[in-house]
């Protein structure tokens, strides 16, 4: 494949001078502030982590208030952005960034996979973000723009296919402001002319989130942070659902550390 790297970065970098878009957490070197919004962006828009992001940050203002916060404080300010065990993660991730690196983010891909919920690509995006290390990761966005650009066609393509090309054509001397580009680029290919990472050999659409499990495990930890405490037969009459599925979801949020059991009263893990 014949790849005009100069084109290609030219087309990129002029789209993100005339529309890159001013998000909070690009406006820092602050390594926390990045940290939460890498958290937050996992599996959630732009849109909605910008309702959420000033708050928490304004509450939650660095690794040792966040180790230190309690889990219901947490949930409050997240409440909205689902997928709520990336709380748990945030906090433990605090947690072992105090105690084990001293309250500073460690420059080591495999050290911020320690970290719970950091995979490798959250590790490197973290590696980019906060130290301008010029690393290969891909997230949604980055991959539309590789589809467009390279694969034209309508065939599927694998990732082994594309990290190559992220390789060859990343800046190496602004690697944070060169994913900026490419994420915004991706954003605006997605509503021109539609989500072609579904051609990814990696897609999978999501489920629906009406009734779902997803669903009921957040209206669980909404009731409880307004009643504080409540009793199975509680959840079953303000939930409308069945048992077996309120049990599953108690003992789920139960064993991952969202909730303990004193009694026939549930609460909040402290």
């Amino acid at each position: 494949m014949i790849v005009d790297v100069a084109a290609f970065q030219r087309t990129v970098r002029t789209y993100y001078q005339q529309y890159g878009r001013d998000l909070s957490w690009r406006n820092t070197d602050d390594e926390y502030r990045i940290f939460v919004s890498e958290i937050m962006l996992q599996q959630t828009g732009v849109p909605r982590v910008l309702e959420k992001y000033t708050p928490f940050i304004s509450r939650i203002k660095s690794f040792g208030d966040l180790a230190s916060a309690t889990q219901d404080e947490i949930l409050s300010l997240w409440q909205g952005l689902g997928y709520n065990r990336r709380c748990i993660y945030l906090k433990e991730s605090a947690k072992k960034v105090c105690e084990e690196f001293s309250g500073r983010l460690p420059e080591s891909e495999r050290l911020l996979c320690s970290l719970p919920g950091v995979g490798t690509a959250t590790a490197r995006s973290l590696l980019a973000f906060c130290f301008n290390r010029p690393v290969v990761f891909m997230e949604t966005n980055i991959r539309q723009v590789f589809i467009h650009h390279f694969f034209p066609s309508g065939e599927t393509v694998h990732d082994r296919e594309l990290y190559p090309l992220v390789e060859r054509t990343l800046d190496h001397e602004n690697p944070r402001k060169w994913y900026y580009a490419l994420m915004d680029y991706g954003t605006m290919l997605k509503k021109s002319v539609g989500n072609i990472t579904i051609r990814s050999s990696g897609y999978r659409r999501a489920g629906p989130f009406e009734g779902s499990i997803r669903q009921l495990r957040g209206a669980v930890l909404k009731l409880l942070l307004s009643h504080r405490k409540l009793t199975e037969e509680a959840f079953l009459e303000l939930t409308g659902t069945a048992r077996k599925r309120i049990r599953d979801v108690l003992l789920q949020l139960e064993r991952e550390g969202f909730l303990q059991k004193r009694g026939p009263d549930y609460s909040l893990s402290e």
